[in-house]
């Protein structure tokens, strides 16, 4: 058949052979393009044009690209590729699909440039002028419409691909899934392949991931054989635990699990495959779909059923607990199998079957099955709306949502109620589906005790004055009357797609939710006939019910019996004191208002602990305000009977409690000074308790037996734990809990193993302790990770327990500083070993062996200064401050502060080295929080700590997002993917990290070794543009940028700057232009060194080869012509500048998440200033203040991080400005209170003091009533005269000698003022008012002599 092999007029580097039906793109080490082929003769209408991938290689990045192209090859001059054909050419390259070299999308399906050899690719024109493409056989949607009737299949074998030929069409969706036929009477069941970790039994329809505790996925398990049309394929969820996050998936692919290789998750694989994760449609690994449905997979209990279907008309169906959920995808592939990872918390699933959905346990509230998606009468047990509901409300037809049709117009008369009364303990949760910013206020929930049809409904229900209860904002109202002003999340702050309900338990209390967590008891009392109510009030537009369980789920299934599924049921009891709040279903117990109540918050096991079974609890949050912290033991008084007392220490009977290192029994002490003091526990430690068969109660802390605390405990008895004082926050650890022999089944660095997913989640996974030899003035605490100094200000030296890894940050906080002393923290390295003397010498420098150590600014070796101004000084740390010390592998030392690498202090060091500080003078406490060892790379080295938070591998070996704002752990396939010419080359400088797809480069180490690459030559009048995200003060110079000829796939090495490329390299640095080194050009643009955080810097080369340079969207002009073409963008990550971030192509930055922030030494980070997209001026006056500026020593504190306004404009501030040329420069004061600039109250100070005086200015007095008051003067006109006020004179690097003059801008509160007159020198202005006035802005004015 014609079609079947290609044209033989192809591209100059193509070799045809096997009759035309294999191209081969020769010289593929050497050449990248003119491998252009196409089909023989036109396609017919569904005629799918396929190619396998025969070969590939590795000098090139880029992969095949296939399309259709109207052109007839035999009389079309043929391009290099195919992106440059024209004339209705469309091409799929990459992800994305072009026409006529345009993109039209950016983003269509599976990655061709990630295809391997064996893959297929193929395009089809359908009869309705429909352009699809396939990969391995799988429809990826259609990408264009209306294309002409003829049309030929064009392949580009560009790149990586060397060769290709055509395959039989026929068999294209048969090519992974050479299976036998299936018989079509068999029962499903799982297949015999899957997943490392899966059991199978029950005939192979049960299926259970081993080591539920310890792994979180590898838990694939496929049908034993394709679906067939309109088949219901259904499992049942049997076992769940609550250590993971995320849940069950589930779905089809077209592998067959005879021919596949596993994968560790489904969303893995990019071919074939349609998975339902969470709430969204994943398509190949890519989220296609972000709401499906009205369910959560992640939120389904034991018992909950879900299922899927293909249609015979080609969709696919996804049904939870019988409810049809809608179409999750369309063109479905004819032969699929059916699909389960048993990820996260699921362990357990079981196949159901026709005549089981009925009698298979599950919930009697769910809705009955409807396989066949046939329409069903809505059951009356299911919660609906009811039709009657306020005049500017309306009801859907499903009754599962309300919403506000004229949500713009009116803002009330949204009130909307359920259909029937609410039962005991049943969830009426809603989802924001809507919500629009026009109003204030947002929804409002609640339950009343009117019904629907005899409710004269309210304009708002707040306005009903009887029977009601309504959480609304943040508080609590009842019967129109606030009850509660500060309880729980405030509702006006939900965004679309939180959720909110509200549930009345059988003792009449009252409790709200959002997101699922439990907002505490909000009412008491309240009656049992009651009916769920929303007020769409405000902001709030739409809402849709969410499915929750009214009844406990069923109890698991008998497990196997393997020992891999061994773990703890206990957890929390849903009763417990009235400031105490339980979530993480049962697992996590909190003190919500920690800063305003310090006892009331008792919480208890949900059962009684066996014999030698352990309940262990980890704190997780901790506040200083109070003294006294967590209280812990046992009771024989079950949570139904006891009424909850303030303390548990309260208790008069039947309770033996551990307070400190108090034992009590019924509230009074029986033994003082026990082995542990729960006083002295931090965050992280672990405190479990146990009552063994001799009757003996046991405390463990962190994994060590603490001694018998008392005897004579019966048995049957509950655990206790008293959120009391300064313990906010523990959570239960869910690992093996049986003793035997009166020890742990598994140690203490096993259950820190077991718990690892917890700790990650605290971030509270401490690498490094202290040693007990220590000073003698030292207390250590929280298991040896927090050091106090007792008295005085010396004999405080501390030492890391084990000698630090090469690469390994040693990262200690400030916690505690004492300001009656001078000097601060010393922190270095040292050769000499704790386990040589029982205490430690009393400062540093009597150590008797080699140390390293920071001192100040200084870098300091046993007793010598080694090197002046090394960083910041020591001396400026504050409380929260963080400040490290590591050796990295090529034996230099380097300090770290706030996340800011200082750079190399020293070299020399020994391998074997420890971590030593002294708490000398204010630094009275300080705690290791060290978070990991170093990384493992994959070349066997390791990584620099700052590099490890960007690291798959700093958050275990999942995707769980278990690491809070940052991701925290490594996102779920089908986040967004820059173009390839919007992102940087893997070939990069050695201190460079790239992470986001390439997207963002971060200097991990030193000032040099930064050179990155765009990843792509640049287009004609294509910008290459990126963000500066991250600048260090302490080096000088910053950015270059450019382009050059080199290739970076060639490239063995590259040099150490910009400045060392030798060949077709033009780059701009500072403001002048440079070419293979040698400087072409000064004064040209803006001064890349005095950029800030925030601004966009990028290159162009237009179509005559010259370059241009673009800050912040403006065009300096032509910086260098002509350059070398094709060329790529370069940049230098140079000095200041720390990290970059590429810019999508149409201009917008993509917001892509950071690493750790660096934060500046005494705060957060800077907000990156905002830029008007205008010419930058290159003022040399502005840089020469600037650098007078930093000279004066002042702390960065001082100013806002608003940029520097330059003033050099006479008419600007002609009173300060009298002679050109001159500059002026404005440096905004951080913050100054909102007052009234006083026709420029300004005052002068004279420029040489201004270092050594700081900002204080203004003299006091007293008046007749021996008030004081403040004078401020003089005025800027006197101050710009320059005779009762001298300039500084000194000689600027730039300009030479100069005169230097600075004004302070003072603002003073309105009235608040008098005005004085009768000064010689001019006015002046006097105030009595204490936090009256304030600093606004700093002037300096230059003048060259």
């Amino acid at each position: 058949m014609g079609g079947n092999r290609f044209h033989s007029r192809c591209g100059d580097s193509i070799i045809l052979s096997n009759g035309s039906r294999t191209a081969e793109r020769s010289q593929a080490s050497h050449e990248f393009n003119h491998g252009l082929v196409f089909s023989h003769s036109p396609l017919r209408d569904e005629q799918l044009f396929e190619v396998v991938i025969e070969r590939k290689v590795s000098s090139w990045s880029g992969g095949i690209q296939i399309g259709v192209t109207p052109c007839n090859p035999c009389t079309l001059e043929l391009p290099a590729s195919a992106n440059d054909l024209r004339n209705g050419t469309w091409i799929m390259s990459g992800i994305s699909v072009s026409r006529d070299g345009r993109s039209v999308i950016d983003i269509y399906g599976s990655d061709l440039d990630q295809l391997a050899e064996g893959d297929t690719v193929a395009v089809s024109r359908s009869h309705d002028g429909e352009l699809v493409f396939y990969v391995n056989g799988s429809p990826q949607g259609v990408a264009g419409t209306g294309l002409p009737s003829q049309v030929w299949a064009v392949v580009d074998l560009y790149g990586k691909c060397a060769q290709a030929s055509v395959t039989n069409p026929n068999q294209h969706s048969e090519r992974d899934n050479r299976c036998d036929a299936p018989d079509v009477a068999d029962r499903l069941h799982f297949h015999g392949r899957h997943g490392a970790l899966v059991l199978l039994t029950r005939d192979d329809r049960t299926a259970e991931r081993r080591r539920p505790l310890d792994e979180f996925n590898n838990g694939v398990v496929l049908t034993h054989r394709p679906l067939r049309d309109d088949e219901l394929f259904e499992i049942r969820i049997d076992r769940l635990v609550d250590k993971w996050s995320g849940s069950i998936e589930a779905g089809i692919t077209t592998h067959c699990p005879d021919t596949l290789k596993i994968p560790a998750t489904m969303t893995n694989l990019r071919t074939g495959t349609i998975m339902m994760s969470g709430s969204g449609i994943l398509t190949n690994g890519k989220g296609t779909r972000r709401e499906y449905g009205t369910f959560n997979l992640d939120e389904l209990k034991e018992g909950d059923r879900i299922a899927m279907m293909r249609r015979s008309n080609n969709t696919l169906h996804f049904f939870i607990n019988g409810l049809d959920q809608g179409v999750a995808a369309t063109n479905a592939p004819s032969t699929v199998w059916g699909v389960v990872d048993l990820y996260g918390m699921t362990v357990k699933v079981s196949i159901v079957a026709g005549e089981e959905r009925v009698l298979s346990g599950a919930p009697t509230h769910l809705v009955p099955d409807n396989s066949r998606g046939l329409p069903l009468p809505a059951p009356s047990d299911l919660l609906t709306f009811h039709p009657s509901c306020g005049s500017h409300s309306a009801v859907l037809a499903d009754g599962r949502t309300a919403h506000r049709p004229n949500a713009m117009d009116d803002f009330n008369n949204g009130v909307v109620m359920t259909s029937r009364h609410l039962r005991p303990q049943e969830l009426f949760e809603v989802r924001l589906d809507k919500v629009v910013t026009k109003w204030a206020g947002s929804i409002e929930i609640g339950v009343t005790t009117h019904g629907p049809t005899e409710l004269e409904y309210p304009s708002t229900m707040t306005n009903v004055r009887s029977g009601t209860w309504m959480m609304t904002g943040n508080g609590v109202m009842h019967n129109g009357t606030a009850v509660m002003d500060d309880y729980g999340h405030n509702l006006d702050r939900l965004k679309v797609g939180d959720r909110v309900g509200v549930t009345v338990h059988e003792d009449g209390r009252l409790h709200f939710f959002v997101n699922g967590v439990d907002q505490g008891v909000a009412a008491l009392g309240v009656p049992r006939a009651v009916y769920g109510v929303v007020d769409l009030y405000g902001q709030a537009a739409q809402v849709t019910m969410v499915d929750r369980g009214r009844s406990p789920a069923p109890s698991p299934v008998a497990s196997t019996g393997s020992s891999s599924t061994l773990y703890s049921d206990l957890k929390f009891h849903q009763l417990h004191g009235r400031n105490a709040r339980v979530s993480m279903n049962g697992m996590t117990a909190s003190r919500p208002n920690a800063h305003g109540e310090f006892n009331g918050s008792i919480i208890m096991s949900n059962r009684p602990l066996r014999d030698g079974e352990v309940f262990e609890v980890i704190i997780e949050r901790m506040v200083d305000r109070w003294s006294g912290s967590i209280e812990a033991g046992v009771t024989l008084v079950p949570p139904e009977s006891l009424s909850f007392p303030r303390t548990m220490t309260d208790i008069e009977y039947d309770t033996w409690m551990i307070s400190g290192s108090a034992v009590m029994k019924d509230g009074v002490t029986i033994k003082s000074r026990y082995k542990c003091d729960l006083d002295a526990l931090g965050v992280g430690s672990r405190i479990g308790l146990a009552r063994l068969a001799d009757s003996t109660l046991h405390v463990y802390i962190n994994g060590e037996d603490q001694g018998v605390a008392c005897d004579a405990v019966p048995p049957n008895v509950y655990a206790v734990i008293d959120l009391y004082g300064q313990c906010a926050q523990v959570s239960v650890l869910n690992h093996v809990t049986r003793l035997q022999d009166n020890s742990l089944l598994c140690s203490d660095s096993q259950i820190l193993e077991s718990s690892q997913a917890l700790s990650i989640l605290l971030g509270n996974e401490i690498a490094h302790r202290f040693s007990l030899c220590c000073g003698k003035n030292v207390n250590l605490r929280n298991n040896n990770t927090t050091a106090v100094r007792l008295r005085g200000f010396s004999n405080s030296v501390v030492i890391t327990s084990s000698p630090l890894l090469p690469d390994e940050l040693l990262e200690l906080r400030i916690e505690q500083l004492c300001d009656q002393f001078s000097g601060s923290l010393r922190l270095g390295l040292t050769c000499f070993s704790p386990n040589n003397v029982g205490c430690m010498p009393a400062s540093l420098d009597l150590i008797p062996d080699h140390t390293w150590w920071i001192e100040g600014s200084e870098v300091r070796r046993d007793g010598g200064c080694v090197r002046l101004n090394y960083c910041p000084s020591l001396d400026r740390l504050r409380r929260g401050d963080r400040v490290g010390i590591r050796c990295t592998s090529d034996s230099c030392l380097q300090l770290v502060i706030n996340g800011e690498d200082m750079g190399v202090a020293s070299s020399g060091l020994p391998k074997r080295v420890w971590g030593v500080a002294e708490l000398y003078g204010r630094t009275q406490s300080v705690t290791a929080v060290s978070t990991s060892r170093a990384l493992a790379s994959p070349g066997g080295g390791a990584l620099p700590a700052a590099v490890a938070a960007d690291s798959p591998g700093s958050v275990m070996q999942d995707s769980l997002e278990l690491c809070g704002p940052r991701p925290t752990a490594a996102p779920r396939p089908g986040g967004p993917v820059a173009a390839a010419a919007d992102r940087f080359h893997d070939c990069h400088g050695r201190n460079i990290a790239l992470s986001n797809k390439g997207c963002v480069a971060r200097r991990v180490a030193s000032y040099n070794q930064g050179l990155v690459l765009s990843a792509q030559p640049l287009r004609p009048g294509q910008l290459f543009e990126v963000r500066i995200e991250r600048l260090l003060p302490c080096w000088s110079s910053s950015l270059m940028v450019g382009v050059c000829r080199l290739s970076p796939e060639r490239a063995s090495s590259l040099p150490v700057s910009a400045l060392g490329l030798r060949r077709a390299a033009w780059y701009i640095a500072s403001d002048a232009v440079f070419h293979n080194g040698v400087k072409v050009r000064s004064r040209y643009g803006v001064d890349l060194d005095t950029l800030s955080s925030g601004h966009l810097v990028g290159v162009m080369v237009d179509a005559q080869a010259r370059l241009h340079l673009y800050v912040n969207g403006a065009d300096q002009g032509v910086a260098a012509a002509p350059v070398s073409t094709p060329c790529h963008a370069l940049l230098d990550l140079y000095g200041q500048c720390v990290q970059v971030s590429v810019c999508q192509s149409d201009g917008a930055v993509e917001e892509w998440p950071s690493a750790d922030p660096l934060r500046r030494l005494h705060g957060a980070e800077r907000a990156p200033p905002d830029v008007a997209p205008a010419v930058m001026k290159n003022c040399t006056f502005q840089n020469a203040c600037l650098r007078f500026k930093a000279a004066l020593g002042l702390p960065d504190e001082y100013f806002s991080s608003e940029p520097a306004q330059c003033l050099c404009e006479p008419q600007t501030v002609p009173d300060f400005i009298v002679s050109s040329p001159s500059a002026c420069l404005a440096l905004v004061s951080r913050s100054p209170p909102c007052g009234e600039c006083l026709d420029c109250i300004w005052c002068c100070w004279p420029a040489g003091e201004l270092g050594m005086q700081g900002l204080v200015m203004g003299r006091s007095k007293d008046d007749d009533s021996g008030r004081a008051e403040l004078v401020f003067f003089p005025s800027l006109r006197q101050a710009g005269l320059g005779a009762t006020w001298p300039a500084l004179r000194y000689t600027e690097p730039v300009l030479g000698r100069v005169a230097c003059s600075a004004v302070l801008e003072l603002r003073v509160r309105p009235g608040s003022y008098t005005v004085l007159s009768g000064a010689s020198d001019g006015p002046r202005w006097a105030t009595k008012e204490r936090a009256a006035t304030a600093l606004a802005a700093l002037l300096l004015r230059l003048e060259p002599i």
